[in-house]
C-alpha cells in the first residue's frame, strides 16, 4: 500500500527502461538524450512498437531519486520522459528534481490524461484510440501526428486547430506503412507549408 501511495504522489514511478541514445524523431532529432520510459498505457495503439509498456504492474517501481541519479551518469543533459503514457502519473516531483540537477526536460505524450510536471518541450502525439485531455492543447510545443491511413491527415488538422499558434506541426509516417503514406504526406506538406515532416531517423540508422 505504501508503494502505491508513493506512486500516486509521484515519488516513485514504474520504470520500463531508461537509456542514453540519440533522439530519432520530431523537433529534437539528432540530439543526444536520456530516455525515461515509464510503464503503463491505457491508449492501446494497434501499431505501437513498445506494447510491452502497456502493463504498468509488470515493471519495477523505483524512487525518482534513483531514476535521476542514473541519468546523471551520462554527459547529455536532455531527458525525454515517455512511455507507455507518462501522464498516467504525477510528473511534478521527477521534473522538479531533474530541473534541480540541471536537465532540460521533454515529454512525449498522447495527452490522454491531465497534464502534470514542468517541461521545456511538450511533444503532443494524439491517438484515435483515446481522446486527449483538454489540458494538453495549451501546453503543446509540438503536435506530432502518426500517419497510418489517409484519414489521419484530417485527424491531424482537427487537433492543429486547437493547439497554440507557436506549436510546431509534424506529420510522421507510421514505420510499417511508410511506403504507402509517404507520398501522401509529402504532397500534403507541399500544399500546406504550416506542416513539416518528421521521420524516425533512429530506425533508418539502426540506433537503439
Amino acid at each position: 500500500m505504501q508503494v502505491r501511495e508513493e506512486v500516486a504522489k509521484g515519488n516513485m514511478l514504474p520504470l520500463m527502461e531508461a537509456f542514453y541514445t540519440i533522439q530519432g524523431e520530431g523537433t529534437f532529432t539528432g540530439h543526444p538524450a536520456y530516455f525515461i520510459r515509464l510503464g503503463g498505457c491505457d491508449v492501446g495503439c494497434v501499431w505501437c512498437d513498445v506494447k510491452d509498456s502497456w502493463e504498468g504492474e509488470k515493471w519495477p517501481v523505483k524512487p525518482i531519486e534513483e531514476i535521476v541519479a542514473e541519468a546523471e551518469r551520462f554527459p547529455g543533459r536532455l531527458v525525454v520522459i515517455t512511455g507507455g503514457e507518462p501522464l498516467m502519473y504525477n510528473l511534478g516531483p521527477i521534473t522538479s528534481l531533474l530541473k534541480d540537477r540541471g536537465f532540460t526536460i521533454n515529454i512525449e505524450t498522447s495527452g490522454a490524461h491531465p497534464f502534470s510536471g514542468s517541461f521545456d518541450w511538450v511533444c503532443f502525439s494524439p491517438k484515435k484510440f483515446k481522446a486527449p485531455h483538454p489540458s494538453i492543447y495549451e501546453k503543446a510545443d509540438e503536435l506530432k501526428v502518426i500517419v497510418f491511413h489517409k484519414s489521419d491527415i484530417g485527424f491531424a488538422e482537427k487537433h492543429a486547430a486547437q493547439v497554440q499558434s507557436h506549436c510546431t506541426l509534424l506529420l510522421q509516417p507510421e514505420w510499417s506503412k511508410a511506403r504507402e503514406v509517404s507520398s501522401l504526406i509529402v504532397d500534403y506538406v507541399k500544399d500546406h507549408p504550416n506542416w513539416k515532416i518528421s521521420l524516425q531517423t533512429h530506425k533508418f540508422m539502426d540506433i537503439p
